[in-house]
């Protein structure tokens, strides 16, 4: 670990979703800080869980971690920094323009891409700021799932590029003169950012293919932007300690396959590998052990001596019996990254064909690895994916279309200026998404969703389109045909848009998924919170991967299967109203065969 030894001023952890690039960064920050280091640890994810880890809440502004004197954390909050800027934005014209047109200011302004560029201000001003720079040594960023990442971290030479051909008038973000003040900052960070002397990027995956497949392509792009100082580490690589067992022996040598395999891009990278531990890294003792074998004995295991009901919780094969039963409609499964929402929904598409039902499986991930886990083209099943590249520019080239006859040449020339801002990405993104969703009302639709952050932002940007389309068809239809509920939500009669088939369960299915382990059950649970407050209330939950649902006798396996029972519990009795389980797999569930063993595997 010579990212530790000798680091950099800023390290950035950055990967796949569920890799455990949290417990690295925590582990890191907390080995600086007690060598004496005075350390800031931040996180730029929208979905952190360093409250979780630490114990302690956490905000936009440094608070000491208790126990590692030195480290002090922060949370970048997007919505409340997309707040703040809204703010900032709107203020100097509240009272000056009409009530109207500063309703209509406020709307331009909630949608996500206010949210990344209010949460890049506040990243930026970390590593700009010099009272920041005198009183840490090291700063430690824990980033966002990799889509998230890369955008906020390409985000200054865009931004710098705009803002250098684009001098008229105001962008998606509100009056560009705001955002021109920010431009030496801006490209501060860029600077920052590509400096080897200054900047590491520790890419952290898995030992499973898809995981290291998003580091090769975290580093290519990284690389792309100029930022070549990268290391990579393998976390949780497991060995079995003895032999015979099914789940370890097959665990074992899936792990090896996958180290040997390591994408040519990543491979000459220097390399660390972290075993798989006996549980799971909450609290400082098993942050500091994380990075020290030896103090690993000396913490004691916390599990529940409980038996856990998971050997009699049904199987995914239940689930599909209950979907199937509607004769068509929308599954969408969601959750934290890296907890085999691919997987599920690829299953679930699969065993629907297989019954003889027209089904269309898609994703709205950016990773888009759902071709692979299907293996060979099946009878009744179209599986694709919402290319946002594709959709861009199928959007831009439509718009610039309709507009070629009504504006002048330097209209469409600032039209066009427009078009290449971020949200046109968002939008266009969007469109597809409404126009595969409406396709249940005949078929199957399942949709697999990306990590949690992205879909967020999806399911925003189809809440700003519900609200505005209630609003302008209120206006044309009878009073009486028009309503309102006590949340103060319009609803008019024979109008349904997107939002309002996410809603209804009758017509959409939300699946969350999740392991049985603590980060991603409560990032599950947050996501529920999430979806409850758009009046989305989730179907089912999935436990994926359960250890506690094999027969596992592996020593280590074990411990952590007794680990997973109190969260099984969790889920079971306070968080879902319905729950399934799916066992840990010793043959990879790839192609139709292995996913047809994996929906009716019952635990044994």
């Amino acid at each position: 670990m010579d990212f530790v030894n000798s680091p950099t001023r800023y390290l950035f952890f950055t990967g796949k979703g569920g890799v455990g690039k949290t417990s690295l960064a925590c582990a890191t920050a907390v080995s600086l800080a007690d060598r004496g280091e005075h350390v800031l640890l931040v996180s730029t994810d929208p979905a952190s869980n360093l409250d979780d880890v630490f114990g302690v809440r956490l905000s936009n502004t440094p608070t000491p971690v208790p126990g590692a004197p030195g480290l002090e954390a922060v949370n970048v909050d997007p919505e409340a920094a997309a707040k703040a800027y809204r703010d900032r934005v709107v203020g100097p014209y509240r009272g000056v323009l009409p009530a109207d047109a500063i309703a209509h200011m406020e709307e331009q302004l909630s949608g996500s891409c206010t949210v990344e560029i209010a949460a890049f201000d506040e990243f930026t001003g970390l590593l700009t700021n010099n009272a920041i720079a005198r009183k840490y040594g090291h700063i430690i960023f824990d980033t966002a799932p990799t889509g998230h990442t890369l955008r906020l971290l390409s985000l200054p030479a865009a931004w710098t590029g705009f803002l250098q051909t684009n001098t008229q008038g105001s962008s998606c973000l509100g009056p560009l003169s705001g955002l021109n003040s920010q431009r030496e900052r801006y490209e501060a960070t860029v600077r920052a950012l590509a400096d080897k002397q200054q900047t590491t990027f520790v890419l952290v995956a898995r030992a499973e293919p898809s995981a290291l497949r998003e580091a090769d392509r975290t580093s290519h792009e990284l690389g792309a932007l100029g930022m070549s100082n990268q290391r990579l580490v393998v976390n949780g690589v497991f060995t079995p300690t003895s032999a015979g067992d099914e789940i370890a022996d097959a665990m074992g040598a899936r792990t090896l396959q996958a180290l040997e395999a390591i994408p040519d891009g990543i491979a000459s990278l220097p390399r660390t590998l972290i075993p798989l531990k006996r549980r799971n890294l909450i609290g400082l003792e098993a942050i500091r052990a994380m990075l020290r074998d030896e103090c690993v004995g000396t913490i004691p295991d916390v599990f529940s001596d409980e038996p856990s009901d998971a050997m009699n919780m049904p199987p995914l094969i239940d689930l599909i019996d209950q979907i199937e039963a509607a004769g068509h409609g929308a599954v969408m499964t969601m959750g934290k990254g890296g907890v085999g929402k691919t997987t599920i929904a690829a299953a679930i598409a699969v065993e629907l064909a297989r019954r003889g039902h027209e089904v269309h499986l898609t994703t709205t991930d950016p990773a888009a690895h759902i071709s692979a886990a299907i293996g060979a083209s099946l009878p009744n099943l179209t599986v694709d994916r919402i290319d946002p590249v594709a959709e861009t520019k199928a959007y831009r080239d439509g718009v610039l279309r309709a507009s070629a006859k009504e504006l002048d040449a330097a209209g469409l020339a600032l039209l066009e200026e427009d078009l290449r801002s971020p949200c046109t990405e968002e939008v266009a993104v969007f469109r597809a998404f409404s126009r595969i969703l409406n396709e249940a009302k005949r078929r199957f639709v399942v949709i697999d969703t990306a990590p949690t952050g992205h879909t967020l932002l999806l399911l925003d940007a189809t809440g700003s389109y519900h609200r505005e389309m209630m609003r302008q068809m209120s206006k044309l239809r009878p009073a009486e045909s028009t309503h309102t509920d006590a949340q103060g939500h319009l609803s008019v009669e024979g109008v349904s848009t997107p939002m309002m088939k996410l809603q209804d369960r009758s017509y959409t299915k939300v699946i969350i998924v999740t392991l049985a382990e603590n980060t991603p059950v409560l990032e599950a649970s947050r996501l529920q919170d999430d979806l409850r407050r758009a009046h989305i209330e989730p179907y089912a939950w999935v436990i994926n991967s359960s250890l506690s649902a094999t027969a596992t006798a592996d020593p280590l396996l074990l411990a952590r299967a007794r680990g997973e029972h109190a969260m099984i519990e969790d889920v079971r009795t306070k968080r879902a109203t319905r729950t399934f389980i799916v066992p840990w797999q010793a043959e990879p569930p790839v192609g139709a065969a292995s996913l047809h063993h994996l929906i009716g595997a019952a635990a044994s």
